[in-house]
């Protein structure tokens, strides 16, 4: 019997390639099976189904599902009681707490409008008992903020509504007699940069540059005491890491702490005559770094999840940081933002996280209180329910729970 011809070149090549695309297309459909967006699947959420088509009349997106709350991680209901709500709803606000009252500046009441005062609330009566208006050349939000329990000081941040520029301008107001006062400008703008006050020094970093979305990492001091100035101007420091608005700093046992925050945010429409606001793609990180010699930073155990819009949304209690709320990563197929309903804990003695209770609903910028065993917080920008974590409504309310560490 006759051995069979071998394929001639001109049809071998044709069916090898036709055999490598075949491949191609099989590894190609099981890997894209086996990936699974997102880091949690909550124990019972609501599902997103996304049919093949555009989303936000972008690039198409398969055909597919993924719960909405897939962001959400399992943690204890905690009993909330709704108090007396703030006088204005606030997004971007900023707080301080001296003794039992808590210092509520500016904000959003929306993206037309900007809040140009201060609320006070007293823990002791839970009514919200005063208000006193703010130097009309200071930033309206995206601001720097710290204490030293009787001056609060005011630092940079966005001028108006929707997305204007920033300003450099800093301010100080005494909570006794409530006079303000203007301190040097920083070298630069700088939007929501981490701000504190540590080792007598006030502290700038980070935050986004001039064009609102670009991360800065520049790190600025300037010594301070009593409400004055002590220096002409600002000394350069150590920058950080990585840079971005939206993040929660803290000063604790002698150290500085920097925890979450964002890369890019929303920036102003070319050409717009309002500076209106468009958004930009962003990257939400749960990073914590920690500065204990002023010479070099440490990185520690990231949060529990990517979040930020919380630089006001945290508290000390035993030894311990609480933090509220916040926003975490876009939902990978709708490219909605997620907003964050968990409690964390930052223990610091061991330096390590926990989520120890859920809110009565997601919120961002989240002004945070603690006072006489209660966890309180006011204002910020809610959830559109149980079951959707996109944001909805700027809001004023004010909630508390007791708080059992």
């Amino acid at each position: 019997m006759a051995a069979p011809k071998p394929l001639s070149p001109r049809l071998a090549i044709p069916l090898a390639i036709a055999l490598l695309l075949a491949l191609g297309l099989v590894a190609d459909f099981l890997w894209s099976s086996s990936s699974v967006p997102g880091r949690r699947i909550a124990s019972a959420s609501s599902t997103v189904k996304v049919k093949g088509g555009k989303a936000r009349g972008k690039k198409p997106v398969p055909e597919g599902s993924l719960n909405a709350t897939y962001a959400d991680i399992p943690a204890p209901r905690w009993d909330w009681e709704e108090m007396p709500a703030a006088p204005v709803p606030r997004l971007d606000g900023y707080s301080v707490q001296i003794g039992d009252l808590l210092y509520v500046f500016a904000g959003y009441e929306n993206l037309d409008h900007v809040h140009s005062h201060v609320d006070v609330y007293s823990f002791t009566s839970n009514t919200w008992t005063g208000r006193f208006d703010m130097p009309k050349e200071m930033a309206n939000s995206h601001l720097g903020i710290a204490t030293d329990g009787r001056y609060i000081y005011a630092l940079t941040g966005q001028f108006g509504p929707q997305c204007r520029s920033p300003i450099n301008r800093n301010f100080v107001v005494d909570t006794v007699t409530k006079e303000w006062h203007e301190l040097p400008p920083l070298p630069v703008p700088r939007y929501a940069p981490a701000t504190q006050l540590w080792r007598g020094r006030l502290h700038v970093m980070g935050g986004g540059k001039e064009d609102r979305h670009e991360p800065g990492l520049e790190h600025w001091s300037l010594a301070v005491k009593d409400g004055k100035a002590l220096e002409n101007e600002w000394r350069t420091e150590i920058p950080i890491p990585r840079g971005g608005p939206h993040r929660a700093c803290i000063v604790a046992n002698d150290k500085l702490f920097v925890i979450g925050g964002q890369e890019g945010d929303f920036m102003a429409k070319p050409g717009s005559p309002i500076f209106k606001c468009v958004r930009r793609h962003e990257v939400v990180y749960g990073d914590v770094y920690m500065l204990d010699d002023g010479n070099k930073w440490k990185q520690l155990s990231p949060m529990p999840k990517p979040n930020s819009h919380i630089e006001c949304a945290w508290v000390i209690v035993n030894n311990s940081v609480i933090i509220v709320g916040g926003t975490t990563e876009k939902h990978p197929i709708t490219k909605k933002m997620i907003l964050v309903g968990e409690v964390f804990r930052f223990d610091l003695d061991t330096l390590t996280w926990s989520v120890i209770g859920r809110m009565p609903f997601r919120i961002k910028t989240a002004l945070a209180g603690y006072w006489d065993g209660w966890l309180y917080f006011t204002s910020g920008q809610r959830d559109r329910g149980p079951d959707n974590p996109a944001p909805k409504k700027v809001v004023g309310c004010t909630w508390r729970t007791k708080l059992h560490l």
